[in-house]
């Protein structure tokens, strides 16, 4: 009696050992391949309502208050609230990423983002360009070498002086890694320059984290700030970029 209990439990303990082993296979290989293709358009979608506020939490409220909002729709990007102060701010979506990021259609990707008039006019064309050819059913690829083309012929612009954008909100979800809003920055978008010609990644005594866009053919500069657009403090030790 007592040996078939113990058989039945070295049994079941192997059974379980498997069920565990073939689980974290699979957990392994959708987090390999979690998002190949765009889902419906459904679940990139958020209330507008919320969508609005989470656009304006980008940004100081003496900023955002008077700025432009706007939202995503089904057609691609539309204005919800129109401003007075040349900003303009909105949510932007995994689209925007590399395309071999494996995050490129995660629809939980939701960041915050208030533009100066230069940066809008600089960065947006570029960005909804990106949510028409997503939403037309474009693959990563395609999307990417429609930019890089669009740039090439002129039809799609590159940095103006004074492209800046806020990026205060705690409510964004930038990727997989950081699973939230990284830290509160600013963002200055320049001419394409190496980032190390910036200090950018010399040594963790550096204020700025620098990024070179080569399918935008510019460079962005995030330097982080002490608050948050609620005016709560940042914690540096939150997050690593």
């Amino acid at each position: 009696m007592k040996r078939n209990t113990v058989k039945m439990i070295v049994l079941a303990l192997f059974a379980l050992a498997l069920a565990l082993g073939a689980a974290q296979r699979a957990q392994a290989q959708d987090a390999k391949n979690a998002y190949p293709t765009m889902l419906p358009l459904d679940q990139y979608l958020m209330d507008r309502d919320a969508e609005i506020a989470m656009g304006r939490s980008a940004a100081p409220p003496s900023v955002a208050k008077d700025a432009t909002v706007m939202v995503l729709g089904r057609h691609g990007y539309e204005t919800a609230v129109e401003g007075k102060n040349g900003f303009v701010c909105a949510v932007g979506r995994s689209w925007d990423l590399p395309k071999n990021n494996r995050a490129f259609w995660d629809p939980k990707i939701h960041g915050p983002i208030c533009l100066s008039a230069p940066g809008a006019r600089s960065f947006l064309p570029i960005y909804f360009k990106k949510t028409e050819l997503a939403i037309a059913g474009r693959s990563n690829t395609q999307i990417e070498d429609a930019i890089i083309d669009g740039i090439a012929k002129g039809e799609l612009p590159t940095p103006e002086p004074g492209s800046v954008s806020y990026m205060l909100s705690k409510q964004g979800y930038l990727n997989a890694g950081v699973k939230g809003p990284w830290l509160p920055h600013v963002m200055f978008f320049v001419p394409e320059i190496d980032p190390k010609a910036l200090g950018s990644d010399l040594g963790n005594d550096v204020p700025l984290d620098a990024h070179e866009e080569k399918i935008g053919r510019y460079t962005t500069i995030d330097v982080p700030v002490s608050k948050w657009s609620d005016g709560t403090p940042a914690d540096s030790g939150d997050h690593a970029h």
